[in-house]
């Protein structure tokens, strides 16, 4: 298997590589120039740069064409996406490595995510496009508003509920 069959999906197009390296190669960058910008220790900035790599290039990643066939092939359930979702514990990362994130900040966030996935895969799969809009437009507001977060980690929230519950958990294609 190939590194880009590893961190896309087999089958993924050159097109689907670029636009998913691009992004996180992009998202790396400005969170890195947000992070130096408000004084963030090295450590920090680059705890941030691995986080940032991975939820901006996953969110891409999560909704292309090979990802969904990928991930929702035959034999996957609900199980699986809820594990998906479960590993993703760069929020306790975050508040280990960078002063401000803390705790409290990172167990609202993280549980705000699985509580959501739990809502998107429940529902029967007509229900879970739309029930994934609802639960990440609550879910956001409800992070956003519950804890505050230093402001160069802003888009850590919004960006972590996209990758997990808009891109990954619709199967899309792979349902029809």
């Amino acid at each position: 298997m190939t590194l880009t069959e590893r961190l896309i999906a087999p089958g993924a197009t050159r097109g689907e590589a670029v636009l998913s390296f691009g992004t996180a190669f992009a998202g790396c960058a400005l969170s890195v120039a947000l992070g130096s910008a408000a004084g963030l220790p090295p450590l920090a900035v680059v705890v941030i740069a691995v986080v940032a790599f991975d939820l901006y290039g996953g969110a891409v990643v999560n909704a292309t064409h090979a990802a969904k066939l990928w991930f929702h092939r035959q034999g996957r359930t609900a199980r699986h996406h809820l594990g998906f979702v479960a590993i993703h514990v760069q929020p306790f990362v975050l508040a280990w490595a960078v002063p401000g994130f803390t705790w409290t900040a990172a167990a609202v966030i993280y549980a705000s995510a699985l509580a959501a996935a739990l809502v998107v895969t429940a529902v029967p799969l007509p229900l879970r496009r739309p029930a994934a809009f609802a639960a990440t437009a609550l879910a956001l507001v409800w992070t956003t508003a519950m804890v505050a977060v230093p402001g160069a980690l802003a888009w850590f929230a919004p960006v972590l509920l996209i990758k997990l519950l808009l891109a990954h958990l619709l199967p899309e294609e792979a349902a029809r």
